[in-house]
């Protein structure tokens, strides 16, 4: 299967005098234009470029805490299946990185995401195309493959939670893979209380999910006194428990994953924050083609030179220019994570280097933009930008 070389975002040095000051004054547009569409050009990457890149080292696999999380989770897969929930032979078998498609016929947009069928990045993928044909993919980087050798055409993956944080598994891939961001999708999380038919919740005794959506709902488990067990995703967790038919069993997971497994809502919003926003990014093989029509964001990593006061200069370019951030996230730069200094008699220090990913509120279409990367140039020894899209302002 052929993969077709996806352009990229590249900053290409060009002599010029000073080009990210010059334009604090201006507000002649058509000057900034011509000026930057010189240095940002959309252009494929060659070996100079990719002797630059940061391509991070194996990533380790997140830790999942519990002390009888493997043992309890392994006891219910091997009980037989019960007669309560849907035939889920029907159900599409999630991607693996190693998998090859039959060809497709083109009719749908398909759109990758982790989990199985209920997931909350299946209920993102659908608001961002109702009509388009989902995709589970068993791991996060199997969605990255799946884009890349052409048997999706996008892929949806959660990046931040307004309780959890940031997701950093996705950030190290996407600098790892050559995908670009075409646009952001923000869900609201609604945690619900899942059981077997005719169960009430006083009699289960433990809950299936993924780690993060039980530590955001701690306050109404610990009320009921449930064993907590984690599982890879909350979808997983409904689908076993309608697997194994164990009525003292449960699972935290959406109302969708309740209908597609055939289980009981026990209770709703059983999240210990009502304002549980997940942001999800929108990747695709071809960036999108920026514009000045709606409100946009830009997303970009860089790496900085060393010196007193760099990062306050990097981030000042966008200040001085009125662009406002929206996001900051540093992550160690696994090529070389640590840096020696030889300047003092008692022996060397030892330090991390950091990779920085910035989201600011304007487009690649906009000069002031344009400007303050270039600017940025001065300070950084690597600059890349990973996507300018289009915002989403309504959870």
């Amino acid at each position: 299967m052929a993969v077709k070389g996806a352009p990229t975002w590249g900053y290409a040095k060009t002599p010029c005098s000073h080009p990210g000051i010059s334009d604090l004054g201006s507000t002649r547009s058509g000057l900034a234009f011509n000026l930057s569409f010189r240095k940002w050009e959309c252009c494929c990457l060659g070996v100079a470029s990719a002797q630059r890149a940061i391509t991070p080292v194996e990533d380790e696999k997140p830790n999942l805490t519990g002390a009888e999380s493997s043992g309890a989770i392994q006891r219910i897969e091997d009980n037989e299946s019960r007669g309560f929930h849907k035939d889920m032979n029907l159900l599409p078998k999630p991607l693996t990185a190693n998998d090859l498609s039959s060809p497709r016929d083109g009719s749908k947009v398909r759109v990758a995401y982790q989990g199985l069928p209920g997931a909350y990045s299946e209920d993102a993928a659908l608001k961002a195309y109702p009509k388009c044909e989902t995709v589970p993919c068993d791991q996060f980087e199997a969605a990255f493959k799946a884009v890349e050798l052409w048997l999706v055409d996008k892929a949806v993956l959660p990046i931040e939670n307004s309780v959890g944080g940031s997701i950093h598994r996705n950030y190290d891939l996407l600098l790892r893979h050559r995908l670009h961001i075409v646009g952001e999708v923000q869900l609201q999380v609604n945690h619900c209380l899942l059981g077997l038919p005719g169960v009430t919740k006083e009699e289960l005794k433990r809950v299936l999910s993924h780690p993060q959506a039980l530590a955001q709902c701690e306050m109404t488990l610990s009320s009921l006194g449930i064993v907590r067990i984690n599982a890879d995703d909350s979808a997983l967790a409904a689908q076993m428990v309608a697997s194994t038919g164990l009525r003292n069993t449960g699972a935290v997971a959406s109302a969708r994953a309740a209908k597609i497994y055939g289980l009981d809502i026990l209770a709703e919003k059983i999240q210990d924050d009502d304002d549980n926003i997940t942001r999800f990014l929108i990747l695709a093989r071809e960036p999108i083609i920026p514009g000045t029509d709606r409100p946009y964001k830009t997303s970009v990593v860089f790496t900085l030179e060393e010196g007193p006061g760099v990062l306050f200069k990097a981030l000042a370019v966008f200040a001085l220019r009125g662009i406002n951030l929206t996001k900051i996230e540093s992550r160690p730069q696994r090529q070389r994570p640590l840096r020696v200094v030889d300047d003092s008699n008692e022996g060397s220090a030892k330090y991390f280097d950091y990779l920085f990913y910035i989201d600011f509120e304007a487009s690649m279409a906009e000069p002031r933009a344009q400007y303050a990367l270039g600017h940025l140039q001065e300070f950084a020894r690597f600059l890349r930008v990973l996507g300018s899209y289009p915002m989403d302002t309504i959870p």
